[in-house]
């Protein structure tokens, strides 16, 4: 593919915000864009483990900032390709001042780094410092806390924003600071981040990324996938009464995704309930059209937030869990609950 020309003499920045599962980079990103300058366009690129691709329905439309999901794989790998051409139609067609990357939070950001220092993008966009998010509590998990990825995604980082505050302990939030002050070289700062809320500066005056070059894992590499610019995210919906399901199971996880069409209604305290009651180590990112209206779920570490939500296009689910984990019948639980 044909490298991006250099438009009005300057490079676009490009911030990549990772973390682990459920560590709270979408909410920094919303905090992000709430205090964004008024005369500056963003693009957030937003990828996903999962198969349904929900985290783009996670954002209000708005005229300054676009919102791209490229769901059913890992950016740093096997959708490498399809980042690529959807970076290229955004700078070209969107012209914006700042673009924000999600990678998945199974993702390692090797790829992705070599990948815009290549020369597709060389003369088109600047990489700034790498911010990891890092929810403390994480620590306590020994198969997060040796996970690889969740090591890799911390040493690559420039600097952490420590999040999910609220539900750490003093112990917790002090771990965190412990651990990643072991990190070198030392990282450009370490934010708590309350509610997820980041201060713009640390954004909008940031350097260039300092990250070493880093072999991505064997683990990574051998992801396959075909790639593909269509992708599942604006299909049609599925047929009402026959919910879309769709499977994906890599790096030890399985991610679940279900689809509904826009009709069908869910009962919301019965689905608040019967979401609340998945294993804990569940991650959960849902939008339900209930009979209080559309409504925004996530769940974190056993803590399940709700909020009202402007997408209407369908109501869709994903749910990840460690391959460990007992098999859940998903569709089933939730078959109960239409209101239709």
């Amino acid at each position: 593919m044909a490298g991006v020309a250099k438009t009005a003499n300057a490079k676009v920045p490009v911030h990549i915000i990772t973390g682990f599962l459920g560590s709270g980079k979408t909410t920094l990103i919303h905090s992000l864009i709430e205090q964004k300058p008024v005369d500056e366009k963003w693009a957030i690129l937003v990828n996903e483990f999962g198969q349904i691709g929900i985290d783009q329905a996670m954002f209000d439309a708005r005229d300054d900032v676009v919102v791209k999901g490229l769901p059913g794989g890992c950016l740093c790998c096997q959708l490498a390709f399809v980042l690529q051409a959807a970076l290229v139609n955004l700078l070209a067609r969107s012209k914006p001042d700042r673009v924000i990357i999600e990678p998945s939070g199974l993702g390692h950001p090797a790829g992705l780094l070599d990948l815009l220092r290549g020369e597709a993008f060389l003369e088109a966009v600047e990489v700034r410092d790498i911010i990891a998010t890092l929810d403390p509590r994480r620590l306590d998990d020994a198969r997060a806390r040796q996970h690889d990825t969740f090591r890799d995604q911390l040493d690559m980082a420039d600097a952490v924003a420590l999040t999910m505050l609220d539900q750490s302990t003093p112990e917790q939030l002090g771990a965190a600071h412990a651990f990643v002050a072991q990190r070198w070289p030392p990282r450009k700062w370490v934010q708590e981040a309350p509610q997820g809320e980041l201060p713009i500066g640390l954004l909008t005056q940031s350097g260039n990324a300092e990250a070493n070059d880093m072999n991505v894992p064997a683990n990574h590499q051998q992801l396959s996938a075909t790639p593909s610019l269509a992708g599942s995210f604006f299909d049609f919906p599925p047929p009402p009464g026959k919910p879309q399901r769709e499977i994906g199971t890599s790096l030890g996880y399985t991610s679940t995704g279900l689809r509904w069409h826009p009709s069908e209604r869910f009962d919301l305290d019965n689905l608040a309930a019967c979401l609340g009651k998945l294993p804990s180590e569940a991650r959960i990112k849902g939008v339900f059209h209930t009979d209080s209206g559309w409504k925004r779920f996530n769940r974190a570490d056993g803590t399940l937030s709700v909020e009202s939500s402007a997408w209407r296009q369908d109501s869709r689910l994903e749910v990840i869990l460690p391959d460990t984990s007992p098999a859940l019948d998903i569709e089933g639980r939730l078959r109960l609950l239409t209101l239709g």
